[in-house]
């Protein structure tokens, strides 16, 4: 569904993009994970076709983004709200913009207004909500045309956790009906609740790419076993045998034992840490 292939940019000396390649099936969510710079949000505007590659190529569904700017939803990292505008004229202002009219665009704000909870304030100007029903909202313009290409880039930052669980419930129901997802974040157990692809970004380039399972697999997890004084924490690849021979050996009773396995963040340290570009 969406194809980017070898994306370069470049802005004098820094590369924002380096060789950056990503693929999302329909119905697929693709997590897209790095540091600050690492070029995620200049990927996500480049395939909304706010900015152009220096080199390499975006196809949606086989066509550039400038041809298919009806397909794509973007909810962009900062808000990007009009202050005097309700969240109903919002709503209705991005329906009309992707071609709904009547009934169907009135369909489609309630049944976002339920979904993410909206129903409350929908004739509230946008300047008048908090941070989360802001977030909401934003979010809501990029779903109310029910895009084939959705583009979420840091859509829960500062959220509340009531505003992240019913974006993070209508992400899984768009990708349910067909909807190709890019989501970034620094939230990764919300990639968990996704059940999010992941894809991870480093100096312009994606550097690692699969299921959450696949990139963990090999990683260690942590054993921490407490027996009267004695505190021993061991980083493992195999936390259980670990801890059968922390019981065996131990010289007090063991008080309390932790297993901890690899998890999305011990992916991300340990790539972020590593030489591979």
């Amino acid at each position: 569904m969406l194809e980017a292939i070898d994306l370069t940019k470049r802005y004098d000396e820094v590369h924002a993009l380096d060789g950056f390649s990503l693929q999302v099936a329909a119905g697929e969510i693709v997590g897209l994970v790095g540091h600050n710079g690492a070029g995620k949000t200049t990927f996500v505007d480049m395939v909304s076709g706010l900015l152009q590659p220096d080199s390499g190529e975006v196809l949606i569904n086989g066509r550039p983004p400038t041809q298919t700017r009806g397909e794509i939803g973007i909810s962009p990292q900062h808000i990007a709200l009009y202050r005097p505008l309700t969240v109903r004229e919002h709503l209705s202002l991005y329906g009309r913009l992707a071609g709904l009219r009547g009934a169907a665009l009135r369909n489609e704000i309630e049944d976002l207004a339920i979904a993410l909870q909206l129903t409350g304030f929908l004739d509230r100007r946008a300047g008048l909500l908090s941070g989360g029903q802001q977030r909401r909202t934003q979010a809501a313009t990029a779903l109310i045309h029910r895009p084939s290409l959705l583009l979420m880039d840091e859509p829960t930052a500062g959220a509340d956790p009531q505003t992240r669980e019913a974006l993070l419930d209508v992400v899984k129901q768009r990708a349910g009906e067909g909807a190709a997802v890019v989501y970034t974040t620094h939230y990764l157990n919300e990639l968990a609740d996704l059940r999010a692809t992941i894809a991870v970004a480093s100096q312009g380039k994606v550097i690692a790419r699969g299921s959450s399972a696949e990139l963990l697999d090999g990683l260690p997890g942590e054993v921490l076993l407490t027996a009267g004084a004695d505190q021993v924490r061991v980083s493992t690849t195999d936390p259980t045998a670990t801890l059968l021979e922390l019981i065996k050996n131990a010289r007090q009773p063991v008080e309390s034992v932790e297993l901890r396995n690899p998890s999305l963040d011990d992916l991300y340290r340990s790539l972020a840490a590593s030489d591979v570009h």
